[in-house]
């Protein structure tokens, strides 16, 4: 900086020269000043997902088991969507659905077999936040071929496949698969993701924090080993169930409690789904604690969310696929305290299809034509906004591990239509208003076949906006 004796030195050698020299530089530093004054920050961005978490695996969505304090704090200082979705219940499929913003039949991920996998070239929104001047690092699980290393990360900690629990193989920026003995996993991505936090960042980042748990089979974390060991989980009322009204490809579904080795009985299986997702809360609360401490609340989203929702014990079936509610509902909490009101609900249907272009959106980054997904932003900043009346499910992977039949459907706010369009073809129907259980398959009454071709339309209709290239061989 200059010294007040050498600036007045200049203006007297200079004169009129100077003058004008030092109105022009005043000229052209005044409106980048006012720009960045005026410019709006552009968020951090921490999301973290879970594998297999149903909707109601909260405290705050009213369990009387689980207790996740830390998640529960997220929703309380933001908002928490009660009605969010999966467009496919699977693993892989709704991973890509996530990352891309598209249903399964555009992106191609229909199965969880390594054949079906995003291409190294398909755009996902972290390519486009990185484009944009983001840094962007994944943690944790992919799901998908390549564990995600076939991608431009500003930091990579992931493993391939399913990973295990515990002494976990990780592979650190392109560096060579590690074991990393007497380390739990989750523990582990977290403490990573928190180096992460605490760097000094000249950018915006993005950070993807994705667990290993809930997943089969819920191997527990030693400090939890004992949890839960005096406690009754309460039974769902269908757990005993005689399926009746339920077609053969929901019945026959291979998923039933007993039949596996490791999902013995629901008890077990129920205190072991809690105890992995106590660590899932207690790792969110350390990310959070580091958040806090580095004073980065005030500029970073956090998205909580999970791939797909569970059957734990509803027609006496663990695992998801199926379009009923205990698999395709999933926890949706989004906290950004510049733009979201703490403690907000909302019973908008949201889906996995929708983080891309919102998380485009916050950013400032434009959302392109081929996203199928909407952004909630709308919605985060409690605006009217017009937003879907229905939504489209699909489901293919079959014949595969738990049989469950190909399947399509169409929701809305208070109807369920399953078509498993495959021969023998079957049906569904629910009034989710009079039975949100399910229990009342209304297909084939005479009553409601107008609401059944209604809906029928509905699906087409959906079918055609999202371009799924197999209705023109397939009946709706």
């Amino acid at each position: 900086m200059l010294s007040e004796w050498r600036f007045d030195r200049m203006r007297r050698l200079l004169g009129p020269t100077f003058v004008l020299c030092a109105s022009w530089l005043l000229l052209a530093i005044l409106p980048a000043v006012a720009h960045a004054a005026d410019s709006p920050r552009r968020p951090n961005f921490i999301f973290f997902l879970t594998d297999d978490q149903r909707a109601d695996a909260l405290s705050i969505a009213g369990n009387t088991v689980l207790k996740t304090p830390n998640i529960d704090q997220l929703a309380r200082e933001g908002v928490r969507f009660t009605n969010a979705f999966v467009t496919t219940s699977l693993c892989g499929p709704s991973r890509a659905s996530f990352l891309t913003g598209q249903w399964a039949h555009t992106h191609g991920v229909r199965t969880n077999d390594r054949r079906s996998r995003l291409k190294p070239t398909q755009t996902i929104f972290a390519d486009l936040l990185r484009e944009s001047g983001y840094e962007v690092a994944f943690i944790g699980k992919w799901h998908m071929e390549g564990a995600g290393r076939d991608r431009t990360w500003d930091y990579y900690f992931g493993f391939t496949g399913q990973g295990r629990y515990k002494h976990p193989v990780i592979a650190e920026n392109g560096g060579p698969d590690r074991r990393y003995w007497r380390r739990y996993t989750d523990d582990m991505l977290t403490d990573k993701a928190i180096e992460f936090i605490r760097r000094p960042h000249a950018k915006p980042f993005c950070l993807f924090v994705f667990f290993k748990a809930p997943h089969r089979s819920w191997i527990r974390a030693p400090r939890h080993e004992k949890l839960f060991e005096d406690l009754t989980v309460p039974e769902p009322d269908t757990l005993h169930t005689d399926y009746a009204g339920k077609p053969d490809a929901f019945k026959n579904a291979d998923m039933k409690i007993g039949d596996f080795d490791d999902v013995v009985s629901f008890q077990k299986f129920a205190k072991d789904y809690y105890a992995v997702l106590t660590a899932v809360d207690e790792n969110v609360g350390r990310v959070m604690k580091t958040v806090s401490e580095e004073k980065l609340v005030d500029d970073t989203a956090i998205i909580y969310s999970s791939d797909n929702g569970f059957f734990l014990g509803e027609w006496n079936f663990f695992d998801k696929r199926l379009m009923h509610e205990p698999s395709i509902r999933i926890p949706m909490i989004v906290r950004y305290p510049r733009l979201i009101k703490p403690g907000t609900t909302r019973k908008d249907m949201v889906l996995n299809v929708d983080i891309a272009p919102t998380l485009l959106d916050l950013a400032g980054v434009p959302v392109p034509d081929w996203m199928q997904g909407k952004s909630m932003r709308p919605l985060l900043e409690a605006r009217e906004a017009e937003w879907r009346d229905a939504w489209l499910y699909e489901s293919y992977e079959y014949p595969a591990v738990h049989m469950v039949r190909k399947n399509r459907g169409v929701r809305t706010d208070r109807w369920k239509y399953i078509h498993y369009f495959e021969d023998p073809q079957e049906y569904e129907l629910y009034d989710l208003v009079a039975d949100p259980g399910e229990n009342n398959n209304l297909y084939g009454n005479p009553e409601f076949a107008p609401t059944v071709e209604k809906l029928r339309q509905r699906m087409t209709e959906l079918r055609r906006e999202t371009s799924d290239p197999d209705l023109k061989t397939q009946h709706p």
